[in-house]
């Protein structure tokens, strides 16, 4: 059993949420055929957001534009 918190299934959850709202925002968008924003760089922002304590998704898209845009 996984006994650090940030996986905890309250987490895993938010990690889900924050995920989607950064496939929704960022995942379809193209700059010359090819998407402007990695996968990567989503999965590491969410799990980075909930890593660092956040309790919902408010404000995830600045934090997104600030630091992995």
């Amino acid at each position: 059993m996984i006994e650090d918190w940030r996986y905890s299934e309250h987490k895993l959850k938010l990690r889900e949420s924050a995920l989607k709202v950064l496939l929704t925002k960022y995942g379809s968008q193209l700059k010359e055929s090819l998407p402007e924003y990695t996968n990567q760089s989503m999965y590491e922002c969410a799990h980075d957001w909930v890593s660092q304590g956040n309790v919902n998704t408010n404000g995830i898209i600045k934090y997104f534009e600030a630091y992995y845009a």
